[in-house]
C-alpha cells in the first residue's frame, strides 16, 4: 500500500514537470501604470545644497545617493480627490449605522425602509461557507460587535429628507448633522468630526529589528477624523481678511482642481492606506493581484524628482532665475517684496498650472508644499545610506516639507530646500502627493 502512493505521487510529479525545478507557479502579473501619476526612474543624484545655502541653515549638505524606480502623481492631491476620500468615509458610516440600528431592531431587507441597508451577511444563505467561519470567528469582538460584517453597498443611500423612507432612517441621519441649534442660514450640514477612517498597519521596521514579540505586537490601529480644516485659511494669518478661503476653498466645484490643504501629515498618511484598499478592492474584484501600497514620497524620492533629471538645478526647471525668457513666473509663489499676485495668482492655483519638469510633474516648486514621508533632523544627512534614504524616525513628530506655497519666498522653492512642519499640525500651504514603488510594466507584446 505504501509503495503505491509513492509511485502515485513520482508519477504525478513527472506529468507536471518531468521532475524540474520549475518554481511554484502563480498567477502571472500584469501590471498597470497607476493612474494620474509619472515613472520616475532609478538614478543617481547629488542631494542636498549644490549651490549657495543663502539662508546659512546648514541642514542640506551635498550627498551622493541612489533611489529605485517609483511612480509619482504628477499634480498635488486636489480637492476633488480628497473628497472622494471624505465621501467614501460618509458612506461607509451612515451605511453602518444604518445597519447597526436594522439589526438592533431585527429588520431585514424583507421588511422594506432600513431593512433595506442591514448587513449583507443577515441572510447567510448566501454566504460561502468560508465567509460564515469568518464572521463566526471574527465577525465581532470590538466595541460595538459589528466590525467585521458585510455593509450592503448595493442599496442607494437616500439624501433628500423629502424621501426618507421610515422614522428610523431620520433618526440615524438627524444624528449625523450639526445640532439644529448650530445651524443657521437654512443651512444644517454634516457633521463632519464624526468623518473617522480606522485603520490597521504592521511597523514594518520595527518588527524588523525586534528581536523578541510577535507578529501582532507590530500591528497598529489607527482612527482619526479625516475632513481637513478649513478654518487654517484663518487661523495662519493675523489682521486678513480670507473668509471666502474658509467658505468655498474645500468644497465648492470652483476649486475642485486645486490642491487640497488643511490635511496634517496623518491625514494625508491615512489618504494613502484609503487610496491603497480603493485599488485593491477593485484587483480582487477583478481576480487580479494587489498593487504595492500608495505611501508619501520619502525626502530623497521628493528631491529626486523635483530635479526632473536635470544635474545641479536649482529650481525644478534648472535656473536659476525664476522668471522665464518671455518675462514670466514660472511657479507661484510670493515674488518681490510680498507681490502675490505678480505670478497671476494670489493664493493657490490649479494643480495643473505653469509648466512641468522634465518628469512631467506639475508644481514641484510652489502653489503648496508637500508632505513627504521623511523625519526632519537638521543633521539627517549625515547619518542616513547612500541607498534610498530615508530619515524615519516614528518618534520625532516633525516632518520634512519640500517645495515651497504660494505664501513663500523664492529660497523655498529651490530644490534641495528643507523644510519642516509637525506632523499634527494643517495649513492653509501645505498638501501632498502620493507615490507607489515600481513593480514593472505591463508587455505590450503579450
Amino acid at each position: 500500500m505504501s509503495m503505491g502512493f509513492v509511485l502515485l505521487l513520482g508519477s504525478c510529479g513527472k506529468s507536471g514537470t518531468k521532475g524540474e525545478l520549475v518554481g511554484a507557479q502563480g498567477k502571472k502579473w500584469y501590471p498597470e501604470k497607476p493612474y494620474g501619476m509619472e515613472l520616475i526612474p532609478r538614478g543617481s543624484f547629488i542631494m542636498g545644497k549644490t549651490e549657495e545655502d543663502q539662508a546659512q541653515v546648514l541642514n542640506a549638505p551635498t550627498k551622493t545617493v541612489t533611489v529605485t524606480s517609483f511612480y509619482m502623481d504628477d499634480t498635488e492631491i486636489t480637492n476633488s480627490e480628497y473628497r472622494q476620500f471624505v465621501e467614501w468615509v460618509k458612506d461607509s458610516i451612515t451605511r453602518t449605522k444604518l445597519a447597526i440600528l436594522a439589526d438592533e431592531l431585527g429588520l431585514g431587507p424583507e421588511d422594506g425602509g432600513i431593512g433595506d441597508y442591514a448587513f449583507k451577511d443577515a441572510d447567510t444563505t448566501k454566504m460561502s461557507e468560508y465567509d460564515k467561519y469568518m464572521m463566526d470567528n471574527y465577525g465581532g469582538g470590538g466595541p460595538l460587535g459589528y466590525e467585521g460584517r458585510a455593509l450592503n453597498k448595493d442599496e442607494k443611500l437616500i439624501w433628500d429628507t423629502s424621501e426618507f423612507p421610515d422614522e428610523y432612517y431620520v433618526e440615524v441621519m438627524d444624528k449625523l448633522y450639526i445640532p439644529e441649534e448650530e445651524a443657521y442660514n437654512g443651512q444644517r450640514t454634516i457633521d463632519v468630526t464624526q468623518l473617522i477612517y480606522k485603520y490597521s498597519w504592521m511597523d514594518i521596521d520595527a518588527a524588523a529589528r525586534s528581536k523578541t514579540g510577535s507578529r501582532k505586537d507590530f500591528i497598529k490601529q489607527t482612527e482619526l477624523p479625516i475632513y481637513p480644516d478649513t478654518t487654517v485659511w484663518i487661523k495662519d494669518f493675523e489682521y486678513s481678511y480670507n473668509e471666502p478661503m474658509h467658505n468655498d476653498y474645500f468644497w465648492h466645484d470652483a476649486y475642485s482642481e486645486y490642491p487640497v490643504v488643511g490635511v496634517t501629515w496623518d491625514q494625508a498618511t491615512a489618504f494613502c492606506n484609503w487610496r491603497t484598499k480603493l485599488k485593491n478592492d477593485d484587483q480582487k474584484s477583478r481576480g487580479k493581484q494587489p498593487v504595492n501600497k500608495f505611501r508619501l514620497p520619502t525626502e530623497a524620492e521628493w528631491e529626486y524628482a523635483a530635479r526632473g533629471g536635470i544635474e545641479g538645478g536649482m529650481y525644478p526647471w534648472g535656473g536659476p532665475y525664476v522668471i522665464s525668457d518671455t518675462g514670466c513666473y514660472m511657479a507661484n509663489f510670493k515674488p518681490q517684496r510680498g507681490d502675490y499676485a505678480a505670478d497671476a495668482a494670489l493664493y493657490t492655483v490649479e494643480a495643473k498650472s505653469y509648466e512641468p519638469n522634465d518628469f512631467n510633474l506639475y508644481n514641484m516648486a510652489g502653489n503648496v508644499s508637500e508632505w513627504t514621508s521623511s523625519s526632519y533632523d537638521p543633521s539627517t544627512y549625515d547619518f542616513v545610506s547612500t541607498m534610498n534614504p530615508n530619515g524615519g524616525d516614528s518618534g520625532n513628530a516633525r516632518r520634512v516639507i519640500r517645495g515651497g506655497s504660494w505664501k513663500d519666498v523664492a529660497y523655498f522653492l529651490q530644490v534641495s530646500t528643507r523644510d519642516y512642519e509637525y506632523r499634527d499640525s494643517a495649513r492653509s500651504y501645505i498638501g501632498f502627493r502620493t507615490v507607489q514603488d515600481y513593480m514593472g510594466e505591463e508587455d505590450s507584446t503579450d
